[in-house]
């Protein structure tokens, strides 16, 4: 893994390059300042309809460690886990935190997938964004709220190569190129207290008709 400081072109804020083999990440520690971070974590515990999802595991349903919810455009349906979501329509603070992650990614989302993480206890085991309603290369952006947690990624043909980013509060960390198809990534438990964490990744869901 290699790490290169960039900095910002015009109004972008400086951000890290994480060059991996069969990947490309992009890390801005300070995307959002501190207030306006403070802010959109109090608004969004508020105002998204947080729900506990199950997924089924040797035929008995259990319930995900985060409590979760999926907004977008009408038709982006998601599936995951063996569940299909579709989404609620988007609400005005989303819709301003898209239009700033869109201006920076030179990407257009059209939903959201939230996750929130109440205590160190609640994770996301490894997976990968891969599903086909993503497109060939999907472009997935992770804004981070609240405690800082540690995010894993590993090789899926190589478990030995691994990278580590610690993603703070009001950090962005955007996933880009082939990453998916050859990294899995994941957010483990902790035994250390910590206080809540937000994660918001936007991505672009395709229709059926474009799905290659």
């Amino acid at each position: 893994m290699s790490i290169n400081r960039q900095l910002p072109f015009f109004h972008e804020p400086e951000h890290q390059l994480i060059t991996l083999q069969d990947g490309l990440l992009h890390y801005y520690p300070s995307f959002f300042p501190p207030q306006e971070a403070d802010n959109w974590m109090q608004q969004l515990l508020n105002e998204v309809s947080w729900q506990q999802e199950h997924i089924i595991i040797y035929g008995k349903q259990v319930p995900f460690p985060r409590l979760m919810a999926w907004y977008g455009d009408a038709g982006s349906n998601y599936a995951f886990s063996g569940n299909t979501y579709s989404p609620k329509p988007w609400i005005p603070v989303l819709s301003t935190i898209q239009s700033r992650i869109e201006a920076v990614s030179h990407t257009t989302f059209n939903s959201v997938l939230l996750n929130y993480y109440r205590n160190g206890q609640d994770s996301m085991g490894w997976h990968a964004d891969d599903e086909p309603e993503l497109g060939r290369n999907p472009i997935i952006a992770s804004v981070n709220l609240g405690a800082t947690r540690r995010f894993q990624l590993r090789h899926k043909q190589d478990h030995q190569r691994t990278a580590t980013v610690d993603l703070q509060h009001g950090s962005l960390l955007i996933m880009t190129g082939p990453l998916q198809h050859h990294w899995q990534h994941q957010v483990p438990k902790t035994k250390r207290p910590v206080p809540a964490r937000i994660n918001l990744t936007f991505r672009h869901i395709f229709p059926p008709a474009q799905i290659e």
